[in-house]
């Protein structure tokens, strides 16, 4: 494409500004931002704009908020006979070869005060494993408890791994996955996909890199004008895990065409499981939400844990109108959050969103057809951009324009068969967010909930583990506390980490 067609199709657009500077720019300014400028769609730029636009003042005056009705949330805290009949129902489709596990993990740990991906991040266990490194092995004993309990030859069962990353952490993350030999896993039952180039692909031009514009969206001024970061560059900012359904249909590399969705179809996957990778307590491929999932005919699910309290800074699943959503706590008032069941006596609103959810493969193909309905959230914020008068770069000291993010929950209004399944909090989320030593949602709160669980685990099978010894069991020794029988009466006095049962033993 030439320039001049390029500047003509930004100029119909509105955005001619972009070229404001183009005289006064070097042969090389001059090609990274025309190659910025043909890899993204601009049209498209603009129809998120105005839906965006469209939906903030619409959100001025929101439909009434109300709790989640009778029947549409079920939990496992307090029937046994359901969780059972929900693993088995799990556990079979899995053998079955109908499950697969898509991740979502393309940030990198940079409030972690770390620049690699956050998965490959160490949050201080006494086996030093990554966050990545659990969940492989998660699977992995999956596999043969799902082998096991459903009499299947060894090694026959496989739960595909697919890993979204980001144009800033794709090739790291391949690298440490090759470097660490796939965690014991299969490579060929591990695909990874970048968040971001499905921008490309619109534009019918994936196969020329652009790293600056995977996974983002350009900045826009207050009227939708995209901004410039400096006379060459285009501000950008991350668009949001919402990005993850346009991803699942973008070519895999710039060397493999296929998709997500082929490759889900070609293994024939059913069920689809999908999570944040800073969690280190999550259930991967959890057969008892899948299990429950099934039985509920669910084309899309949540798993939530209850509220620490009215005032916990969290999305909670609710109604909105008539349609399931998240909704956010800045949406609730004092007295929405403080509410109470009558019968129960549990917060009204205590469905807290931990971007837990489930998918059938055949609603993740369904959601391209209503994706240019999904509104984009605004948030205004001090960007950094280009006087365009004198060509200064210029720091605001207040916002002066606004990044676009979609989320993976905004499908959930779209959805007709909708579910939701509360757990337990101490079970299954402890995220990881914030700097070590912050106090909350960080390595050390990760750290101590992992280990707090191995605790319980020993102590559930039958065992004693004295107050100072700390005990990590490997993912591959246990998933959710099964296969620990012959702990029963034993009392652990020493700390440390055991990769198999046996060396259980040294520890008493």
């Amino acid at each position: 494409m030439t320039v001049d067609s390029i500047r003509n199709r930004y100029q119909a657009a509105g955005h001619d500004h972009l070229f404001t500077f183009w005289s006064k720019l070097s042969d090389s300014e001059r090609e990274s931002l025309t190659r910025q400028l043909e890899n993204l769609d601009v049209d498209r730029v603009n129809r998120i704009y105005k839906k965006a636009i469209t939906s903030e003042k619409e959100a001025a005056n929101p439909e009434p908020i109300e709790p989640l009705p009778v029947g549409a949330c079920e939990s496992v805290l307090n029937d046994p006979a359901n969780e059972n009949r929900w693993r088995s129902e799990g556990l079979k489709a899995i053998a079955r070869g109908e499950v697969g596990v898509l991740l979502m993990a393309g940030g990198q740990g940079t409030r972690l005060g770390s620049s690699a991906p956050k998965g490959c991040y160490d949050i201080g266990l006494p086996s030093h494993k990554s966050l990545f490194q659990y969940q492989a092995e998660r699977i992995a004993r999956l596999q043969v408890v799902a082998g096991e309990e459903c009499s299947k030859p060894p090694g026959s069962v496989v739960i595909p791994w697919y890993v979204m990353t980001s144009g800033p952490t794709r090739r790291e993350t391949e690298a440490f996955f090759t470097k660490n030999k796939f965690f014991g896993l299969d490579s060929k039952n591990v695909v990874f996909f970048e968040q971001g180039m499905y921008i490309l692909v619109l534009c019918k031009s994936y196969m020329v890199t652009n790293p600056i514009l995977s996974g983002t969206l350009p900045c826009l001024t207050a009227d939708g004008k995209i901004m410039l970061e400096n006379p060459s560059r285009i501000a950008v900012a991350p668009d949001g895990n919402g990005g993850l359904y346009a991803a699942t249909r973008a070519p895999l590399s710039e060397s493999d065409s296929s998709t997500v969705l082929d490759d889900l179809t070609r293994r024939g996957i059913l069920y689809v499981h999908a999570y944040c990778v800073d969690n280190c307590l999550v259930k991967v491929a959890d057969p008892v939400f899948l299990g429950y999932c099934i039985s509920k005919q669910a084309d899309c699910a949540a798993k939530v844990v209850p509220k620490s309290s009215p005032s916990e800074s969290v999305g909670v699943v609710a109604r909105r109108g008539d349609k399931f959503s998240v909704v956010e706590y800045s949406e609730i008032s004092k007295e929405q959050a403080e509410l109470r069941n009558s019968k129960t006596g549990e917060l009204a609103f205590n469905a807290a969103n931990i971007a837990n959810h489930f998918y059938t493969t055949s609603y993740l193909k369904s959601i391209e057809s209503f994706e240019d309905e999904l509104a984009f959230h605004i948030a205004r914020k001090k960007i950094p951009t280009v006087d365009l008068e004198t060509g200064e770069v210029v720091k605001p000291s207040k916002p002066n324009g606004m990044k676009l993010e979609l989320f993976v929950f905004d499908v959930f209004p779209f959805t007709k068969r909708f579910a939701v399944l509360e757990v337990a909090r101490n079970e299954e989320f402890s995220p990881l967010k914030n700097a070590p030593g912050t106090g909350a949602d960080d390595p050390d709160t990760s750290r101590r909930d992992l280990l707090a669980q191995h605790r319980r685990f020993l102590e559930k099978a039958g065992a004693q583990v004295k107050d100072d010894a700390e005990i990590e069991l490997s993912p591959r020794v246990s998933y959710a506390g099964e296969g620990l029988e012959s702990v029963k009466g034993k009392t652990f006095t020493k700390s440390g980490y055991v990769e198999n049962i046996e060396e259980l033993d040294a520890l008493l």
